[in-house]
Parts: C-alpha cells; sequence; structure tokens
C-alpha cells in the first residue's frame, strides 16, 4: 500500500462488469447471487459496477413479465438488495422489469449506497427474428413520468439521466441497455456527448456464430467514436436456452481499446474489473475539438450525484504496455514497420518531387539512426526509379569516431551500391578549435565543434550537388534535445522525426529480416543494431566507445515511457513515475530499475524536455507517422522559456509518497 489514492490522485476509475448465475423468474436466487457479487466487487474495489439486463428476474420471462406476483417480488428482491447494500460505496446499475405509467418497462436501476439514484427504461425495443420486446415492454419514449415510486423510494426516471461521481473529476456515467448500443444515433452517444466518460450497458444478447466479434467491434469502436470508457455486460448461464443460447459476454473498452474481456459460456459467476484512465479521456475531449462541435445537437440531460469509495491501490487492474510505442504482438510490430516505413519513403519522394531534385545526401555514423535514413533514401531511389548512386552518404570520422562505427558504415554503403565517400574532420575541427583558442578539454565546445562541421559539410555538398540533405535523429532525441543546435538538429528533410528510438531499432530490424537481399548488408545491420548508441564526440578508450548516450539522458526505454503519455495524454509527471514503478513491480522493463532510478531519469526527462524547446521550435519537417509528434507547425506548440517548476513540483510530490509507502 502507497498512500496513493486510484481517482483523485491517478485519474482512474475502477470499473467492473458482471454475469452471477441465474435462475428464470427466480427472484430471491437471482438476489443472493447479485448479492455474492456486490461482496466479491467490493473485495476488488470496484467503484461502478455493471450487471445484465433483466438480471433480478431473468431476460427470457417471456409473458411472466406481465404477471404481478413476478413485478411484486422484482421490487421486493431490489429493496433487499439496497438493504443490504446501505453504506456500499459504489454505484451499481441492475436491470429489472419496472411498472409505471400503466406499461411494462426493461429498465436499468442505478443504486448507490442504500437508495435509488434513477431508473432509466430501455429506449430501442428489438421485435425482429428471435426478439420480441414489443411483445412485453414499452420503449422509455413512451415514458410520461419523470420520477417514479420504486421499493419505498421516489427516483428520477427517464432516459436523460446522467450520474456524477462527487469528488472524481471527468466522471460522469451514462446507461443504456443492449439493442441501445447497436442503433444509428443510440443513447450513449447522447450521454457522452452531455458529459458521460463512463458508458454502462446492461445487455441480453444472445450467441450465433460470429456475433462476439460484432459485439466486439461495436463496444471497442463506440468507445473510440464517443473518447469514453465503455462496460458491457450480458446474460450468461441460467437464462432460458428454449430457442437461443446466452454465453455471458463481458466487455470493458476505453477509448477504442478493449481492455479486459471475460470467457464466454463459463458455467461459474464471472467478475470483469478494469481500471479506466478517466485522465485520458478528458485529455481527449479538451483537444479533439469536434467532440464538443458535435455536443450541441445534443438535448437537457438530469444529473443525479453519487458517493463512491476511492481506494489505495497496492496494484492496478490493468496492463501498462512497458514499451508504448512498439506493439508487443510480433506480426502486429511488422505490419506497424511496413505501413511506417512506406509512409516514410512516400513522404521522401513527395519532397523531392515538390523540391524539383533527383540527388539525397546524408551523412552515416554506423547508428542506427544514420542507417534507417539510409534505408529509407535507398528505398525511394528504387521506387521512383533511379540509380542508387543518386543517394550520396559520407562518412566523416572525428575525434570520438571507432572502427567499428566507422567500418560499418562503410561496409553498409558499399553493399547497397549508394555513392560513398570518407571525409576525416578531425584536421578542419582542430584548426577551428584554435581560432577558438580552446584548451582542447573534452567539453561541449569540443563535441559541438564537429557536429555543427559535419552539418556545414553536408549543406554545401548539398549545394554542390543540387541535393536534398535528410536529417538523422529520432523522436526522443528531439525530446531530450540530445542533438547540436544548427548541428545535427538541421537538415532538409527529417524523415524519422516522429519515430521514438525504440521502434527505430524495430524498424532497422524489420528492414534487415524483410527488405534486405544482400547477406553482406544483413551481417553489418546486426552489428550496428548491437552497437552502444553513442554520438561519438568523444575520444574513444582502447579503441571503444567511451561517451554512451544512455549514461547520459537514461535508458531509452524509460525516455520512451515517460514520452509517450506525456504528449500524447499531457500526463502529469507524478502518475508517469506511478504507472513506471508498476511496470517496474512487474518486471517487464528490459533493463532492471529502482524507483529511485525511474524518478531519477524521469526528473532529468522533464528537465530537458522544457529546457530544449529551442531546438524544437526550428526543427526541419518531417513525416507524421504515429499519435505522437513535437512538429511546431503540427502537434506541438510551446513556448521556448515555459517554467518547468509545476511538473517537478508534481513528480517530487508523487515520489515522496512512493517512497513512505515502501518504508
Amino acid at each position: 500500500m502507497n498512500g496513493v489514492r486510484l481517482s483523485r490522485d491517478l485519474g482512474f476509475l475502477r470499473v467492473a462488469a458482471a454475469a452471477p448465475p441465474l435462475r428464470v423468474a427466480d427472484v430471491d436466487f437471482n438476489v443472493a447471487a447479485i448479492l455474492d457479487v456486490l461482496n466479491k466487487a467490493r473485495g476488488e474495489g470496484v467503484q461502478v459496477l455493471t450487471l445484465p439486463e433483466m438480471a433480478l428476474t431473468g431476460y427470457t420471462i417471456g409473458d411472466l413479465v406481465h404477471h404481478a406476483a413476478l413485478l411484486d417480488r422484482a421490487e421486493r428482491g431490489l429493496g433487499r438488495i439496497l438493504k443490504e447494500n446501505a453504506g456500499n460505496g459504489r454505484l451499481v446499475a441492475v436491470g429489472m422489469p419496472v411498472a409505471a405509467d400503466q406499461r411494462v418497462f426493461n429498465c436499468a436501476v442505478v443504486l448507490n449506497n442504500g437508495r435509488i439514484l434513477g431508473v432509466i427504461p430501455k429506449t430501442l425495443l428489438p421485435s425482429h427474428k428471435e426478439f420480441y420486446e414489443c411483445r412485453w415492454f414499452s420503449s422509455g419514449w413512451d415514458a410520461v413520468s419523470d420520477s417514479i415510486e420504486l421499493a419505498g423510494q421516489r427516483v428520477p426516471f427517464g432516459t436523460d439521466l446522467l450520474f456524477s461521481l462527487r469528488g472524481i473529476p471527468g466522471a460522469t456515467v451514462g446507461v443504456e441497455i443492449c439493442e441501445d448500443l447497436w442503433a444509428p444515433l443510440a443513447p450513449h452517444e447522447h450521454q457522452a456527448l452531455a458529459g458521460a466518460t463512463v458508458l454502462l450497458n446492461l445487455s441480453a444478447s444472445n450467441e450465433v456464430l460470429a456475433k462476439s466479434d460484432w459485439r466486439r467491434v461495436m463496444v471497442s469502436s463506440e468507445s473510440g467514436r464517443c473518447i469514453a470508457a465503455y462496460c458491457y455486460s450480458s446474460s450468461g448461464a441460467g437464462e432460458s436456452s428454449n430457442d437461443v443460447v446466452f454465453g455471458g459476454h463481458l466487455l470493458i473498452a476505453e477509448n477504442g481499446v478493449i481492455l479486459q474481456e471475460a470467457r464466454r459460456f463459463s458455467p461459474d459467476p464471472q467478475l470483469l474489473v478494469s481500471d479506466v484512465d478517466l485522465d485520458r479521456l478528458n485529455h481527449d475531449r479538451r483537444v479533439v475539438t469536434g467532440f464538443h462541435e458535435a455536443a450541441r445537437q445534443v438535448g437537457d440531460f438530469r444529473t443525479v450525484e453519487a458517493e463512491v469509495e476511492d481506494l489505495i491501490p497496492a496494484r492496478l487492474h490493468r496492463d501498462i504496455d512497458p514499451h508504448p510505442f512498439v506493439p508487443a504482438d510480433p506480426a502486429r510490430r511488422a505490419e506497424r514497420c511496413r505501413d511506417i516505413f512506406a509512409m516514410q519513403v512516400a513522404g521522401m519522394a513527395q519532397k523531392l518531387s515538390g523540391a524539383g531534385k533527383k540527388q539525397m545526401l546524408l551523412g552515416v555514423s554506423g547508428g542506427i539512426d544514420s542507417t534507417l535514413t539510409l534505408l529509407v533514401a535507398v528505398k525511394t531511389a528504387d521506387s521512383l526509379g533511379l540509380p542508387r548512386g543518386h543517394v550520396h552518404a559520407y562518412t566523416m570520422p572525428g575525434f570520438g569516431t571507432t572502427r567499428r562505427t566507422r567500418d560499418n558504415a562503410t561496409r553498409l554503403c558499399r553493399a547497397l551500391g549508394v555513392s560513398f565517400d570518407r571525409v576525416d574532420i578531425t584536421r578542419t575541427c582542430l584548426s577551428h578549435l584554435k581560432d577558438l583558442k580552446h584548451n582542447g578539454d573534452e567539453d561541449v565546445v569540443f563535441e559541438n565543434v564537429q557536429a555543427r562541421y559535419r552539418t556545414e559539410f553536408l549543406f554545401n555538398k548539398a549545394n554542390e550537388l543540387d541535393a536534398v540533405v535528410m536529417g538523422t535523429g529520432d523522436l526522443t532525441e528531439v525530446a531530450l534535445g540530445w542533438c547540436t543546435f544548427a548541428g545535427d538538429h538541421m537538415s532538409h528533410y527529417h524523415v524519422a522525426a516522429s519515430l521514438p528510438k525504440t521502434l527505430v531499432r524495430f524498424l532497422v530490424q524489420w528492414v534487415a529480416d524483410e527488405e534486405m537481399a544482400d547477406a553482406a548488408a544483413r551481417r553489418v545491420l546486426q552489428d550496428i543494431l548491437n552497437t552502444p548508441i553513442s554520438p561519438e564526440l568523444r575520444r574513444p578508450e582502447n579503441g571503444e566507445i567511451a561517451q554512451r548516450s544512455e549514461e547520459v539522458i537514461g535508458p531509452v526505454e524509460l525516455a520512451d515511457f515517460y514520452l509517450y503519455p506525456f504528449i500524447r495524454f499531457g500526463m502529469r509527471p507524478g502518475k508517469i513515475l506511478y504507472l513506471a514503478d508498476q511496470v517496474r513491480q512487474r518486471g517487464l522493463f528490459e533493463g532492471q530499475y529502482s524507483l529511485d532510478d525511474l524518478h531519477r531519469w524521469l526528473r532529468s526527462f522533464v528537465q530537458r524536455f522544457f529546457a530544449n524547446q529551442f531546438k524544437r521550435t526550428c526543427m526541419p519537417e518531417g513525416p507524421k507517422v504515429g499519435s505522437v509528434s513535437l512538429s511546431p507547425r503540427g502537434d506541438w506548440r510551446m513556448p521556448s522559456d515555459a517554467q518547468v517548476g509545476l511538473w517537478l513540483e508534481d513528480l517530487e510530490a508523487m515520489y515522496s509518497r512512493l517512497r513512505q509507502g515502501r518504508s
């Protein structure tokens, strides 16, 4: 336990979908099963729970729904649930038939702390093929009353109800029933546009072949369209199988992604729990302008407040991707690499066409970034029908260049058949250092003289050859400012500017495996992939690389783990630290880190990010290939003199709490 509250401190909400055992028309049995699920949900710290449609009576009761004995027993069963869960700090949506306005409605009843917050009647009643609901129920559109008496309470009634969770920013719940999900202009769309970030669906969806696939697509896509979490709970074992079969399909999705899915056709009670990220949802709603434009079409809703417990989690009920830019599944990763490489080549080809050029020029160091740029250049030449000699590659050894990187650059260029030359820059750099009256120490001046001269040479050579200079950095370096201003920071076109270094590595590996027919080139690429990351601006030690980037800017897997949520979701550093610590405890990082390590490198990341905005403000053009980009003309606009204090304060506050929790 670490003293960090799930909702107020971390922005998560713990939701669950349940499929308790059921007997058709046996209300007492069903109530007991529901109470058992509620107790299990309490033990899991669930804050919002969804139960199936008609869970108190069973969906398949048919004409029995009009019998007063059943309706009365269902209401008494609801009263028992209310009594036994008074003081139970979670919001619960349970399905049952409700008699009102001289009709029977298929309803979701929303409970909290022993009281009924509201009753939502089903709007869209299926009456095709195996469905016959218009025989038994009235649509919510036919409701006359806006409040009804139920289980001894006067409660709001209607399709215009939302439920806000007091003290939890951005936590508003909308509720719909089964068929409401499938229709155009569905209730959940209006609820989301009115402010609901968590959508609950109480369902009794029978199983036919491939229907689960379609259900999965619907839940995930609707959560994405509505920028919401969607919790779906369908009836399972116990519903009548006279003519149909129910599988108890449970799904929890968030903004287009399925977070959790239960096994269908389980004979046992099912409770599916997940933590949904309200901060992410609210961030995206703030930045997606079209969402609020659409909200102008939505009518008024009544909002009822609920009070839920805010637990202190030892562990999140949520998968956390340690490498958010890189798909873990090899097939998806290969597909992603194929698309990225095609986008880079298409972007470079268009840049050449727009500039009226046929020559590409770049510096090749023997590192993975310049290697990827070279591979893109070669593929671009091939796609345009240009000779590979139109790709001009220069290796420019300086004070820190090792034999390994120099030879790898040479062998790769020759294997690829590009125009290649080696230009030793040490003499020119020594002359410039002499002009500066520099004492020869390996300081920032010593390093940047080399980086800037390389760029100067490339631009001047590009003038001579009428070529486009290609950039050789990546998104991780752009974020951290790990480049020399007016040095490797600058080019005519930067094909990897929105690719993080963790993904660059996999992309080079994919090219080696899938695109490279030449065995010699593949061997060189493998050695490049195994070479430590370094700008090689300081003298080698015993012929080996002495300056290792990850010893200065931190492990790149951590940098990219921090970068993704910081930019994509505007996530607070304290929350990023918490998530990183969760990943560390699960042993999912490739490296071994302590909490202190995570804190040190995150603090360094935040400081470097703010301090180096001036480099991003004038960075070259390059194609956006993913959801995270730092282009000043596209995704990221930030003043260079913004103060970092608020972000560091947030980080230190969380670090202190996590450390106290360890003691």
